[in-house]
C-alpha cells in the first residue's frame, strides 16, 4: 500500500470524530477526569483535554492547564488502553444445577461493539501486542480477549510532550508508532500530520478534508519526534535483561526496595502490559447457579502465590523480585522480548517513589553483591 501523509487543519479535527461515528464506531478517548487523564466514550472533541499538560515525576502525576490548542500535549495517564480488550471484572462463563442434579455449563461472551480509540500512545500499542502475545496463542486463546480485539480501530498519537518519567525511546516503543495502528497523528501548533499504516486508515483518511502535507509540516513533525526522545533521561540498562536480574537473586538491593515498597501493587494495576488475574465462584442466593468470573489481581497480592496451604513469596522482597524478574528477564523466553515498554506510569503511580530505572540499574551493575 501507498503510504499516505496528509495534513488535517485543527479546525476541521472534529470530522474525523465524525466519520468515525458516522461509521458506526463507539468513540473513546482520553478526557480529564478526577484531576488524571483516562479513556472514556468520546461524542463531542470538546471532552479532550484542550491545553492541558502534565507533571509527572516518581510519585508524582500532576495536571496543569494552559492557553495552549494542543489536545495532545501530554505524555499519558494511569489507564492505558488494557481495559478495552482485557476488562478488569468479568464473567466467564454460567453453571447450573437442574432438579436432578445435573450440571450444565455456558460460555458467557461479551457484547462488543466496533471501537474507535483516539489518542493512543505507541508505548500503549506495544503493551497491546504483549497483551496478544498472552491472550491469542493459539493453543490457548482467550475468546473474551479475542472479540474485543477484533473489534477495535486504533488512531495512535506521536508523542511530542513525554514525561520526565518516560522510557520508550529506551525500549524502543517511542514515540514514534511504527506498526499496530490504523491511523498515526503527529500534532503540530495549527493542525494533525496523518499517516495511514493499514488499508482500513487509509480509506477513512480519503473521507477526511485534507490538504498534501508540505515538507515544513513533515519537517516540524520529524523534529518534534526527535527533540521528545532526546528530552528522555531515564533508561534500562540494557533491553534483555533476562541473564543479569536471575544472577542477582540476592542482591541486597532487593530487600532495599521491600523497605520502602508498600506492597499496594499499584505498580501492576497501571502497567499496560500486565495480565496476571485471579479467577472465582459468585453463587446464586438460591443454590441452583453460579458464575465464574475473573478479575485482575496483582502479583504483590497476598494470594497470588499460595498454593497448597503454603504462600510461596510471603515478603515484600520476593514479591517485588518476582514482579521485575518477569517483567525484565523471562518474558523474554515467554514472549520474545522484554514486558516493559517504557512508559514510565509504575513510577509516577508508586505512591512510595520507587523508580524501576534505578532499581534494575544498581541490581544488574552487579553492586552491592553479598
Amino acid at each position: 500500500m501507498e503510504r499516505s501523509l496528509a495534513f488535517l487543519a485543527r479546525e476541521a479535527f472534529a470530522s474525523l470524530l465524525q466519520l468515525l461515528q458516522k461509521s458506526g464506531y463507539h468513540t473513546v478517548g482520553p478526557q480529564v477526569r478526577e484531576g488524571a487523564i483516562v479513556f472514556d466514550t468520546l461524542n463531542t472533541i470538546d471532552q479532550l483535554p484542550k491545553g492541558v499538560h502534565d507533571q509527572q515525576a516518581a510519585g508524582q502525576y500532576r495536571l496543569k492547564q494552559s492557553d495552549s490548542p494542543r489536545l495532545f500535549a501530554w505524555a499519558n495517564g494511569p489507564q492505558g488502553i488494557k481495559p478495552f480488550v482485557f476488562s478488569p471484572k468479568e464473567a466467564l462463563w454460567r453453571s447450573q444445577r437442574s432438579e436432578s442434579g445435573t450440571l450444565t455449563f455456558t460460555a458467557i461472551e461479551p457484547e462488543v461493539k466496533p471501537t474507535a480509540i483516539i489518542g493512543v500512545r505507541p508505548c500503549d500499542i506495544a503493551a497491546l501486542y504483549l497483551q496478544d502475545k498472552h491472550f491469542l496463542q493459539q493453543e490457548s486463546l482467550d475468546p473474551s480477549y479475542q472479540k474485543r480485539r477484533e473489534q477495535l480501530l486504533l488512531i495512535v498519537v506521536n508523542c511530542t510532550h513525554p514525561a520526565k518519567t518516560c522510557f520508550c525511546a529506551s525500549t524502543g516503543d517511542g514515540p514514534q508508532a511504527n506498526y499496530g495502528y490504523d491511523i498515526a497523528l503527529t500534532e503540530l501548533d495549527d493542525g494533525f500530520l496523518l499517516e495511514a499504516h493499514n488499508q482500513r486508515g487509509h480509506q477513512l483518511i480519503e473521507k477526511l478534508p485534507i490538504q498534501p502535507a508540505t515538507e515544513q509540516q513533515q519537517r516540524l513533525a520529524e523534529q518534534a519526534l526527535t527533540k521528545a526522545a532526546n528530552q528522555q533521561t531515564r533508561q534500562l540498562p540494557g533491553q534483555n535483561l533476562n541473564q543479569k536480574l536471575f544472577e542477582n537473586l540476592k542482591h541486597p538491593q532487593w530487600q532495599d526496595i521491600a523497605e520502602r515498597c508498600l506492597s499496594c501493587g499499584n505498580c501492576t494495576a497501571v502497567c499496560p502490559s500486565c495480565f496476571c488475574h485471579s479467577e472465582g465462584e459468585l453463587a446464586a442466593l438460591d443454590g441452583h447457579s453460579s458464575e465464574h468470573y475473573r478479575e485482575w489481581d496483582s502479583c504483590f497480592s497476598p494470594g497470588h502465590s499460595h498454593i497448597h496451604g503454603i504462600t510461596i513469596r510471603a515478603d515484600t522482597r520476593t514479591k517485588y523480585r518476582q514482579w521485575l524478574t518477569h517483567k525484565l528477564g523471562s518474558w523474554h523466553t515467554q514472549y520474545g522480548r522484554s514486558g516493559c515498554v517504557g512508559c514510565g506510569r509504575c513510577i509516577s503511580w508508586c505512591p512510595a517513589g520507587i523508580d524501576l530505572t534505578a532499581e534494575v540499574s544498581i541490581i544488574c551493575g552487579g553492586e552491592k553483591d553479598e
